[in-house]
Parts: structure tokens; sequence; C-alpha cells
């Protein structure tokens, strides 16, 4: 005879059979859109979906807007081969599909660079994007017999604070509450947030204004570590709430390790860690990562070797954290269909090539490469393309060669950033061997053993432009190229 269930049993059965149907609707409906995207593209006008990620500091703006410019007027972009055949026939800029997610504010950010007074835009602080349809010849023995067509290119900008919360979706509460608090002690950063701490008793019954306490604590101590360089700042929504400010999903914080009993501190902490990853997270990943054919991944290199070993270190490792959350791979046509879009092309670009002399790029792109091994390595067996380089997508600078105590230097020269003033600037010589700089940043040295690597802010250039021109850069139209160039 069949024993009765509890009757506090159903609700729990029938509220977890509820939400496995609600998941598993939300799958079929994804699956049911990509399937309508991939026969809408095949059959009508492709769409590129280009995703432009990077960690702090690193460009991701005014990549955006030089790109589009350059795009638009291309008479910089002689590395682009369909533009260099001239089968480009023109750009122009219309509504994007997704009504839902915010414009990229691009006149703006272009008026703010190429303005009477050239100043850098605001960063990125939310999602965005931006359509550019280019209407192109098609290139081949028929190509006279075919009308053009018109490409769509879908360019999502993400806030660089939130890429390195897609590592936490394989982590529990309990895993990255250790991961952090050890970091915290080697930082001087961190020493407020243990100090606050220390005698916090996470086994203790849930008191509300100690964890928004925390949880303020911990935030502050996140917006020290970026500004001190530091990349791993995670959850990113605490430095960029949006409108989830003040709410429970952001007012947690890591504890040590100990008995968590029900309506506990520590419980309690663990819940709101959850509903962070699968109220915040995910569907951020599900609604715009996981649809992206190529991938743009900016890292202001210079800026980590101007800050020392541990500071390339930590980058390298953030890089490698950030690509784990993709899923590369060619994107034939059925798998489209039916398994979603997988990442195509990935380009690891190496920004602010122009504050070093063009006898340095060579060295940087290597030291790139070196850094983004494991990452490519990754990608690439899983079959996607990838590519290293050193860009600047816009020129802020002009090189000369200066004599200094009988020694020919190669320098920069630009307006500063701080006090406007010009001036030519040597960096110092990156090594030939990249793995001078990986080694020292592996081995977790304090600074560089022969070398003192300094790097100056400059601000953008006041500029004009000849008509069908779009501002200076280096290696733009090599990045697009790569990105785009077999789709045009």
């Amino acid at each position: 005879m069949e024993t009765a269930r509890p009757a506090a049993y159903l609700p729990y059965v029938t509220k977890g059979a509820a939400v496995i149907i609600t998941d598993l609707a939300n799958e079929v409906s994804r699956r049911v859109e990509a399937v309508g995207d991939g026969l809408s593209e095949a059959l009508f006008e492709p769409v590129i979906r280009i995703g432009v990620t990077g960690l702090a500091r690193s460009g991701k703006t005014v990549f955006i807007t030089s790109l589009v410019s350059n795009l638009l007027d291309r008479g910089r972009m002689s590395q682009v081969a369909a533009i260099s055949e001239g089968r480009v026939l023109g750009a122009y800029l219309q509504p994007q599909p997704d009504v839902t997610v915010p414009r990229f504010d691009y006149e703006n950010h272009r008026a703010a660079l190429l303005g009477p007074k050239p100043h850098w835009p605001e960063s990125t602080r939310a999602v965005s994007e931006l359509r550019l349809s280019l209407k192109v010849q098609p290139a081949g023995l028929l190509a006279g017999l075919q009308k053009p067509r018109t490409v769509h290119l879908d360019i999502v900008d993400y806030p660089g604070e939130w890429l390195l919360d897609l590592a936490l979706l394989d982590k529990s509460y309990e895993e990255w509450s250790a991961e952090v608090l050890d970091r915290l002690v080697a930082r001087p950063e961190g020493a407020d947030y243990l100090d606050a701490i220390k005698d916090v008793d996470g086994s203790a019954k849930l008191d509300e204004p100690q964890a928004q306490a925390l949880a303020q604590g911990f935030t502050d101590y996140l917006n020290t570590a970026r500004d001190a360089g530091y990349y791993d700042c995670t959850p990113g929504r605490f430095l960029l709430p949006g409108d989830l400010a003040g709410s429970p999903v952001l007012t947690f914080a890591p504890l040590p390790a100990g008995d968590a009993p029900r309506r506990s501190l520590a419980r309690e902490m663990a819940r709101r860690f959850e509903a962070y990853k699968s109220k915040v997270v995910k569907p951020f990943f599900q609604d715009h990562f996981a649809r992206i054919d190529r991938q743009v991944v900016l890292v202001d290199a210079l800026g980590a070797i101007h800050r020392g070993p541990k500071a390339v270190e930590d980058m390298r490792q953030a890089m490698t954290d950030i690509l784990s959350a993709f899923r590369p791979g060619r994107n034939a046509f059925l798998n489209r269909l039916l398994l979603g879009k997988r990442v195509e092309r990935i380009l690891f670009a190496a920004t602010k090539a122009d504050h070093l002399h063009h006898r340095q790029h060579g060295k940087l792109t290597a030291i790139m490469e070196a850094l983004t091994r494991d990452a490519r390595d990754r990608a690439q067996f899983a079959g996607a393309k990838t590519q290293s380089l050193s860009l600047a997508s816009l020129r802020t600078t002009v090189e000369e060669t200066v004599d200094h105590k009988g020694r020919q230097l190669d320098c920069v020269r630009g307006t500063l950033l701080d006090g406007g003033k010009q001036a030519a600037f040597f960096p110092g010589e990156l090594p030939e061997d990249p793995n001078h700089i990986l080694s020292a940043a592996k081995s977790g040295a304090d600074q560089w053993l022969k070398d003192d690597y300094q790097f100056m802010a400059f601000a953008p250039a006041e500029l004009t432009l000849k008509p069908g021109f779009g501002p200076p850069h280096i290696r733009l139209d090599r990045a697009a190229q790569f990105l785009i160039g077999d789709r045009l």
C-alpha cells in the first residue's frame, strides 16, 4: 500500500515542477527565436553580431565610435578587402532591431572626440547596441549578375565591470567567499573589510542592517580595488548597480566558512549570491553573450605593465575567466538553427598602441599573444579563429626621435591629459621576448627586474578631417577585416 505524502510536500513538488517547466519553456522560446533569426539572415539580409568587451579602461567606447565613423567614411580603411576593392557602396546607421536595449550614443561620443574641445567620452555604464548597415556588391565570377546586398552589423557594447561575473556561474557562495578573502589578505585595500568581519558570526540570526553594512563595506573595497588597477572586482553590479541599487540581490558579501543554519546571516548571504547568479548574471549571458557571432576583447596591456608584474598576472587570469564563458566554434548553419550561435572569431587587441613608437608595436603584439595564449588555445581547439594585434582606435600622438645624452630615443608626442601641455615621451623599451614579462608576472614579483615602464595618459588631439575620411587610427582596419571581412 502506497504511503500518502505529507500535504506540505505537494506544494514543493508543484513549485519545483513549475520552475522546471518555466525553464524549459524559456529555452524552447529562445531556440524558436534562434531558428527564426537564422532563417531570416540566411534568406534575406545577413546580420553579424559583434560583441565588444574588455576590462576597465580598455577603450571600448572609443573603439566602437571610431570603428563606426571609419566605416561610414572609409578613406582610412584600406586593409578591409571589400573596401579597397570598391565593393562597399554605402553605409548608414539605422534603428536596431532590439528596442529594449539602449542605443549606443554614437553621435555624442563622436562629438566628444572630434569636437572643437576634444575629450574622452564617458565610459560604458550599461549594455548598449548600434546597427550599422553596409551596401555591398558581391564578389566572384557572377558578381556582375548580382545586385548589391545589405549586411547589417549589430555592435553590442558591454560594461567591463560586468564581464567577470560570468565566471561566478560555476562557483558556490562558499567557493567565491574563500577566493575573495584570500585575495583581500594580500591587498592593503582589503584591510578595512577584513577588520569589519573579524567579529562577525555568520551562524547568528540575520540582522538586515548588519547585512547592508557588510555589503556597503565590500562595495567600498571593490571601488578602491578597481581604482588601484585590479581586475577581479566581482560582483560587477556592485560597481554599476543601475536600477538594482539597494535591492537584496546586491546585499551580500563574502564571509569565512562556518556553520550556516536556517535564517542565519551566512545562509541568507548564500541565498542572495545564488539569486544574483540566476536573476542577474544568467539573463545577461542568455540575452546578450550567447547571441554573439564575433567577439572583440580589448585590453589595456600597457596600463597593466606600468602597474607591475602582479597587475599583469591579474589581467591574464581575468581574460582567461572571461573567455571561459563563451562558446566558441564554427557557426555551421544547421548548428545555429538547432543549437544556437557560437562565437566564430575572437580578436584580442592591446589598445593605446599610439602611446608607443611604431618600432615597439610588434613587441606589444607579442606580449598580447603571450598573455592570451591559454584563452586562444581553448578557443582554437573549439574551432574558432583568433587573432591578436596592437591598435589605437583613435591616434592621439605623433612620433619623433629625440637625442638624449648621445642616445637616440624613439618617442611619441601628444597633449597630456593632466595639464594639457604638449610633451615628448619615451615609455621605456619593451623586451623582445614576452616571457620576460610573463615569467615575472607568474612568479608574483613585486616589480620588474631591470626596467621601469612608464606610460602617460594623452588627451584626444584637435583634428580637421578631410571629406570621406574617418578619424586617424592604428590597425583599426586590420581589426575590421578580421572581424567582418569574410562576410563582405
